[in-house]
């Protein structure tokens, strides 16, 4: 009960569920099918947060993916069919199923990386030296005579 009564996750899902921007929750946060917008039109949110890499395939294929598999496998064993119903009826639910879950799978790791302001772990330092515009040693590392 704990979960459904949590605001900030309510939000997660309703924004990226419904793929719209996390700050506003008005325009789409997508330009195309998974390809995510350069920023919000309506708020001006600026997408380049946002990596969600492999995460949308990796939730397709375990979420989606694995229980139709099942039921592939139930079709099979319970009415033994000829390969091309599974042809017709399982390959098709499975690519659809797939591909159709990876555009929600997307928005949502979107929304949890916009509202946990979320980075890659152990990249601050590296972070902070990109966004300051010079070449500073890593920590632990030495300054090189060159830099000096």
């Amino acid at each position: 009960m704990a979960l459904i009564n949590n605001e900030k996750l309510r939000h997660i899902l309703h924004s990226g569920w419904r793929g719209v921007c996390p700050r506003c929750g008005k325009a789409s946060m997508f330009d195309g099918w998974l390809k995510l917008a350069a920023r919000c039109p309506v708020c001006g949110l600026d997408y380049r947060f946002a990596h969600a890499d492999d995460g949308p395939a990796f939730f397709a294929l375990c979420i989606t993916a694995f229980p139709l598999t099942f039921v592939a496998v139930w079709i099979e064993v319970t009415f033994a069919p000829p390969w091309w119903v599974h042809a017709l009826v399982s390959a098709p639910i499975l690519g659809l199923g797939c591909l159709g879950s990876l555009r929600p799978f997307k928005g949502w790791l979107v929304a949890s990386q916009y509202l946990n302001e979320a980075i890659e772990a152990g990249t601050e330092a590296s972070w902070e030296r990109l966004n300051a515009g010079h070449d500073a040693p890593a920590p632990g590392e030495e300054p090189d005579q060159d830099r000096r």
